[in-house]
């Protein structure tokens, strides 16, 4: 019979090798990095310390409490209405992202500010440049068609100034594009990245919460909640996620030369089929999908080139 504890202690084991999250979480030291967590820990049904993960208050402080331990960042808050993102997987985006970079140089992993990323939807928590520019120096640019997202990013980093030279976000004004506007002329990244609206509607986003909290038997008064927080353009967008990543493939088409991979999670593995088949109507030269184990999870992102290998090679030379 397997050992509860053992179990649970290896849901983290898919995680990205480099990932700094694959063991089980140090209270003690989170609580010494950002004391205000102690009010949420507990210890649970299985005698181990933890929060309620259905208490969005509580997850916001163990998001600050990760980043300020293993990242150095700040002072990390969003408003409460906005995402609150689960740290671990964001952070194997990250990884994997480096990880790609690395096929087409010999192995060896990008760091430095020459490596430059765009995330579209950077959203309120500014957390994967957060984690990039801490782990690998990458700079960053980070989107969104909110101000009020950005405004809440550009509090994160003015609290941070070691990070004030990585990143910078600008808005995207046009709700219908998604590099146009905001990519400027003449200027190159080696990745963009994005982790695009999944729902069609806020009605399907709220059953899909429902669901989720059953299936984890929430307790009966969180399920009216989103129990992973976010706002509409966070959330959902006319025809979900695939209708906005086969957008994204048909104008990542104007912008060839100047990204080197475009990527983007995708929530639902049915929706692979469509995404090929729009990246074969484009014609990249190449496109990978990546898996990301998260515990019982299985996530994924898709990547696209419209550059051959030896061009991937030439780009990455020139950094």
């Amino acid at each position: 019979m397997t050992d509860p504890k053992n179990a649970r202690a290896n849901t983290k084991n898919q995680l990205h090798p480099r990932n700094k999250h694959r063991q089980r979480y140090d209270f003690a030291a989170l609580i010494a990095s950002c004391p205000e967590l102690k009010r949420f820990v507990a210890n649970n049904q299985y005698g181990d310390a933890s929060v309620d993960f259905f208490d969005p208050e509580a997850v916001r402080c163990l998001n600050k409490a990760l980043l300020q331990h293993f990242y150095g960042v700040k002072g990390w808050t969003i408003p409460k209405h906005n995402l609150c993102p689960p740290i671990p997987g964001r952070v194997d985006y990250i990884h994997y992202l480096a990880d790609l970079l690395a096929k087409s140089q010999g192995g060896s992993l990008p760091k430095g500010s020459s490596v430059c990323c765009l995330d579209v939807g950077v959203g309120a928590n500014c957390v994967y440049p957060l984690v990039g520019a801490s782990e690998y120096a990458w700079s960053f640019v980070g989107s969104d068609i909110e101000a009020a997202s950005l405004q809440s990013a550009e509090g994160i980093l003015a609290l941070n100034p070691q990070l004030q030279s990585h990143i910078s976000l600008r808005l995207q004004s046009n709700k219908k594009a998604i590099f146009n506007g905001v990519v400027q002329a003449e200027e190159r990244f080696e990745l963009s990245m994005c982790n695009p609206p999944f729902h069609r509607s806020a009605a399907e986003a709220q059953k899909g919460s429902q669901r989720k909290q059953s299936n984890l038997k929430a307790n009966a008064k969180n399920k009216q909640r989103l129990n992973f927080g976010g706002q509409s353009n966070e959330l959902w967008c006319p025809g979900g996620e695939l209708s906005f990543i086969k957008n994204m493939v048909a104008e990542s088409q104007q912008f060839s030369q100047q990204v080197l991979w475009f990527t983007s999670l995708v929530s639902k593995e049915a929706n692979l089929r469509a995404i090929y088949q729009a990246l074969k109507q484009a014609k990249v030269a190449q496109y990978h999908t990546v898996k990301m184990g998260q515990g019982n999870k299985v996530s994924r992102f898709v990547a696209w080139s419209f550059q051959s290998p030896e061009q991937q090679k030439q780009w990455l030379a020139s950094l």
